[in-house]
Parts: structure tokens; sequence; C-alpha cells
């Protein structure tokens, strides 16, 4: 730096060029630090390559849950009734003062934050407050919906069947969560125990809260060390199989193909409901692939995007929910191929339009990226491929795709068959009466 003389004889310091460009970088490169993912890291803004494919599955559509969408416009209406239920959670918990409340969650706003994968644009005071009205909301939340009889009439009114549905949807989305463990702290800090109730722990309301998503039948008791990030993190575990060990996975270089239902049903395969609760868990011998059985509904196309989004951030590795994916978009890709598993009890069609749930399967790979298969699911392809490509198989498949695929081709098909049967008896009755 140099010393130089303004007009009016003051001196003044003088940064160069130079020295301020290394300050910028400097800077700058403080600033890439702070911003590195942290290894506790488990909430992300859904990539946005993914998230332009359908906006309305990863936003909020009445209630904001931590710091992402927390200045939502459109949200801000149900902001006073989550701000009543936030109040009841401070009067069941009357031995802690607001203050107090407030002193604690500024403890933990460093390990919360270092959840949250994105930078968060919110000062240390409005974060806090976002965190403490939020986590009160849904503890009181999931008080009233275990203990029904604490419901008001205002709430009666307010909390119609069709808007609780909302709010427990948008409890699910990736982009609107709370770290579970901060959802522990607060419950076990609290004095709501000390209600002359038969009091649960949280593990217990949460899986009440979302028993609809519990297919698979998790027990709260038996699982009572499950590690739980946070809710979509619940909902991808209640769809994992229950296994002691992990299939191997292996590399997606592996190229693979699999013909649609309608192809593997012309070929000769079976298909059947499976026995298991397990919606992953596809099995296929003896010429039957055994599918459990699922529910298409308005929230599903929701759902699965979010749990596709949360595999992609977070368990990249571990992506069972995308092999699962996977083996349905090539499974379905007509209406047709819709129909057979609406036929077999497979599938439970609850929007009606076979075209729309081939739409949804279809859509839903789109931009995802897959990094490894489950061995599992890989000879279960082989196994299906190998059915189809065997020569007899093959030639049924055929048949039944160039002369059979529609009714009228099927009945034309026979006729001419019958007609080929009887040139050929009568061809030997002509040689015959020759003789």
């Amino acid at each position: 730096m140099a010393e130089i003389r303004n007009p009016v004889g003051e001196v003044t310091t003088h940064v160069d060029s130079e020295s301020q460009l290394v300050l910028e970088v400097q800077e700058m490169l403080t600033m890439a630090e702070s911003s590195l993912v942290s290894t506790e890291c488990c909430i992300y803004k859904v990539p946005s390559n993914i998230r332009r494919l359908n906006e309305e599955a990863y936003t909020p559509k009445v209630i904001s849950i931590g710091p992402f969408h927390s200045g939502n416009v459109r949200l801000q209406y149900m902001k006073r009734f989550k701000l009543k239920y936030f109040r009841s959670f401070l009067e069941r918990a009357n031995q802690i003062d607001l203050r107090s409340w407030v002193a604690y969650i500024k403890e933990l706003e460093p390990s919360v934050r270092t959840c949250y994968a994105n930078n968060i644009e919110l000062n240390h005071d409005q974060f806090v407050m976002v965190i403490l009205v939020d986590a009160g909301f849904i503890l009181e939340l999931f008080w009233r919906s275990y203990f029904d009889d604490c419901r008001t009439d205002e709430e009666s009114v307010l909390l119609k069947p069709w808007l609780s549905n909302i709010i427990m949807i948008d409890l699910l989305l990736l982009e609107n969560q709370l770290p579970f463990f901060v959802l522990e702290k607060i419950f076990e800090r609290s004095s709501v125990s000390n209600q002359n109730r038969d009091f649960p722990s949280l593990l217990k309301f949460t899986f009440c809260f979302f028993a609809h998503f519990n297919k698979i039948g998790l027990d709260p008791v038996a699982n009572s060390g499950m590690e739980i990030k946070h809710f979509t993190d619940l909902l991808r575990k209640f769809h994992l199989p229950q296994m002691d060990k992990p299939p191997d996975r292996k590399p997606s270089d592996i190229e693979i193909h699999l013909h649609t239902a309608t192809e593997l049903a012309g070929a000769g395969v079976k298909f059947k409901v499976a026995s298991s609760k397990c919606l992953l868990e596809l099995k296929f011998s003896n010429k039957v692939l055994e599918i459990p059985k699922f529910v298409v509904e308005d929230d599903t196309e929701t759902l699965f995007r979010n749990l596709l989004a949360l595999e992609q951030c977070h368990y990249p590795y571990e992506s069972y929910i995308l092999d699962y994916i996977g083996m349905m978009d090539f499974l379905i890709n007509t209406a047709q191929d819709v129909e057979i598993l609406v036929r077999k009890n497979i599938m439970v069609n609850w929007l009606g339009d076979h075209d729309a749930v081939a739409n949804l399967f279809n859509n839903l790979m789109e931009n995802i990226t897959e990094v490894n298969y489950s061995k599992n699911y890989l000879c279960l392809y082989d196994d299906l491929n190998a059915f189809y490509n065997s020569p007899i198989n093959k030639c049924i498949a055929t048949l039944n795709r160039d002369y059979c695929n529609t009714p009228w081709k099927k009945l034309a098909s026979v006729a001419a068959v019958f007609l080929l049967l009887l040139t050929a008896v009568q061809t030997i009755f002509t040689v015959k009466s020759g003789i």
C-alpha cells in the first residue's frame, strides 16, 4: 500500500488493484469453505434439473416446515394455525418458559444448520424462531392426532379430512423438513409426559401419525433404536425390505433392459400378487412374476419423487427405491401394461385412467442418475429376459404380438388355423380315396 496526498493535502491510503484482488479472492475462498456440505447434512433442495419437471411435487401446499419455504407467501394463511398449535405446546410444557426454549434452540443452532445442504438466508434469530415454532407445531399436531379427544370445535371446522391429508403430505416433502434429532431433544426436554396419560414415545407418536404409509408394519417398540434423519427418511424406511445384510450392488455401466408386462405376458409369464407387504420384494420363479400389491393414488407421484430425490442426494449408493421404480418403468409402458397389473389385482388404480398411470411411471425416471444396481434386481432382469428369449417362448411372444394382439386378430388367427386343419384333413381323405 502507498500513501498519497489528496488535493487538500490529506494523507490517504491507496490499495493497489492487485492487493484488492487478493482480498476479494480470499473472501471468495472463505465463503466457499463455509458453504461446503457437512457430513451431518441430510436435508436438501431438490436439484433443479429434477425439480423443474414437477415443481408442485416438491413444494408444500399449506404448511412450511424448516427454513427453505418459511418465506413462501402462499403458505401464510396457515401460519396463524401453526402458531396456535405452538402456543398449546408451550402450555403443555409449562415447566419451561419461552425464554428458556429460545436459549436452548440457540445452543442447538450450529448443529441444526449443518443438516441443511443449501445456504440458509435467515439470520440467527429468524432461524431459531422457525425451528422452535415448527418443532412445537409438529409435536402438538402429533399429540392431538394420537389423543383425538383433544380436538376443539374450531379445529373440527378448519381441519377437514382433505386438509389434514395435505398437511401430512407436506410433512413428507424433502425440502420441508426438520432434523429428527431436534424433535427428539425438544420432546425429551418438554414436560408433556407429566400429563395424566399413558404417554407414548416420540417414535410411537410419529409411527401413529404416518401409519398409512407403514405398509410393512414396522413396530416402534421393536425399532426403538432406529436412526431417523427426518420424516422423508422415515417414509423411505417404511418401504425398505427387512434384511440382515443388504444385497450387493454393481456399477451402473452394466446395460440392462426388460420387456414390458404385455410382452412378458405374451411370452407366457404369469403375474401374481406377492404375499410380501414390502413393495420392493419382487420374485420370479416357475413362470410366475410375483409383485406386491400397490395403490396408485393422487399423492403417489409426489411421494415417489421425493423419495427418489432423497436417494439422489443422500443415498446414491443405496438406491432401493430407484431399483423398484426403474423396474416398474420397464414393465409399464402403455395403458395395456397397466391393465394387466390391474386385472391381476397387483395394482389398484385410484387415478382411474390407465394412461395416467403409465405416464406417471414413465416420467419418474427422467433426469434421475443411477450409479449402481441391486444384485437382486439384476438377477430378476436376467431371469425374465432368459425366459422371454428362449426359442419356444420367443415364438409364442411373436405369435401373440403379430397375430393375437387384438380380439379380432386372435379370432382371425384361430379361424385360419381351423381352415388349415380342415384343408389338411380334406387332403388326406382325397389321397386315401385315390388309393
